[in-house]
């Protein structure tokens, strides 16, 4: 049996062992070793550093949040005596994660969060004193797939999928030419995307590009990988090289509904009976409006029953106009180069317009062209010399597409 006192008056510990009585055992004896025990307070300092992160929260201030983290009430009274006003503590949102190093005894050591898409700010210490931090991120990417089906809209079955809200609008996009998310969508269209999730330090930032992706409307199936030329340009193909991007955007909006079409109608402000030559999309004030195509303003201003329109100049003496605008894009004057799917304008209801909406013409010379029936040229497929390094590159992509597909059709068998 063995037992230990404790005499901690004297800062010591006692041993002793002792074994019972047996007439057949060897001789014993009783050792006792005073052993010295360290008291708290006589603890030197390790000169470790600790690592703390707290969320800022709705309410917080910034001295609440230091004090979570743990950092001396003394080194939060002086960087906010050197930074209070600085850029780096105003850009500071409710929602932002912020790390803190700091040593056992509380000193702040720096302290770092995420501001915009991949820029690191925050404070060094530098002697007595905290300077402000400016870095890029350093991000990593996994590859995330999913898959969903259309109940109602793009957007709800990519809720329902767990797919974020610019995914489902790189999906509009990608397969934007070959179908109107309009009027096309059919309930039990499905679609299988795969793309990059980039995380900063082992948590989800933002999504990234979509790398590959596959849709089935109306019991049609179209396919789009990713693929970056020797030109340093990426764009979407079909498995075999083929460009998905069309010369031509089937529509100046992401998502609106179609409120008059390519007819006759009645004006609702003329009240006569006139062509519309045009389409009109329904859709709240400020809606971005978009470049269905590269192009040159050929006007940006006030005309007539237009209000305020944006015209602009393509190939092949095609124009397209965009009309009753709230206000123009960035930069969008006479003269200017646009880039297709470039916000050019917001929708308003300016000149002849009973509400907010977006006229929109296609015109081939002189004569306007239906935007919703006229056949778009595509782009250039991949040259015939990247065929080798297109395939390469995209395998990888277009294996993980039909990977998810058959794991959704074996969890629905």
């Amino acid at each position: 049996m063995a037992a230990v006192g404790a005499f901690s008056a004297f800062g010591m510990v006692a041993a002793i062992a002792t074994v019972d009585p047996n007439p057949g055992a060897l001789p014993t004896r009783t050792v006792v070793e005073a052993l010295v025990l360290e008291h708290p307070s006589e603890r030197e300092p390790t000169g470790e550093l600790f690592s703390h992160e707290e969320r800022l929260q709705q309410g917080d201030t910034f001295a609440s949040l230091l004090a979570r983290l743990g950092v001396d009430p003394r080194d939060t009274a002086q960087l906010l005596r050197e930074n209070g006003n600085g850029k780096a503590l105003r850009a500071l949102r409710p929602g932002a994660t912020v790390r803190a190093q700091t040593t056992e005894a509380g000193e702040l050591v720096s302290l770092r969060f995420l501001v915009g898409k991949d820029s690191l700010v925050g404070f060094d210490r530098d002697g007595n004193r905290f300077k402000p931090v400016h870095e890029t991120a350093v991000l990593t990417s996994r590859v995330v797939m999913r898959t969903g089906e259309i109940r109602s809209s793009l957007f709800a079955a990519a809720d329902d999928a767990g797919v974020p809200d610019a995914v489902a609008s790189q999906l509009a996009d990608i397969f934007g030419g070959d179908i109107d998310f309009h009027r096309d969508l059919r309930k039990a269209d499905r679609f299988t995307v795969v793309f990059e999730q980039l995380m900063h330090e082992g948590r989800e930032l933002r999504t990234g590009r979509v790398l590959a992706a596959e849709f089935v409307n109306n019991k049609k199936t179209f396919r789009a990988v990713w693929f970056e030329g020797e030109d340093g340009e990426g764009n979407y193909y079909a498995p075999d090289g083929k460009s998905l991007r069309k010369a031509f955007l089937r529509s100046p909006l992401e998502f609106s509904r179609v409120t008059s079409g390519f007819a006759m109608r009645f004006h609702p402000i003329l009240q006569t009976w006139r062509k519309h030559n045009g389409t009109d999309y329904g859709a709240p004030t400020g809606t971005k409006v978009r470049a269905t195509a590269n192009g040159v303003v050929d006007f940006a201003g006030v005309q007539g029953g237009y209000g305020k329109v944006v015209i602009l100049r393509h190939g092949n003496n095609i124009t397209t106009a965009y009309a009753h605008l709230n206000g123009f894009g960035p930069g969008i004057q006479k003269g200017a180069r646009v880039s297709q799917g470039e916000t050019i304008g917001f929708v308003g209801a300016t000149g002849w317009a009973t509400g907010p909406h977006l006229h929109y013409e296609f015109r081939v010379g002189a004569e306007h062209r239906n935007p919703l029936t006229i056949a778009l040229p595509a782009a250039e497929p991949v040259p015939a010399h990247q065929m080798a390094k297109f395939k390469a590159a995209t395998t990888a992509s277009a294996m993980q597409l039909e990977l998810a597909r058959e794991l959704t059709f074996a969890a629905l068998e």
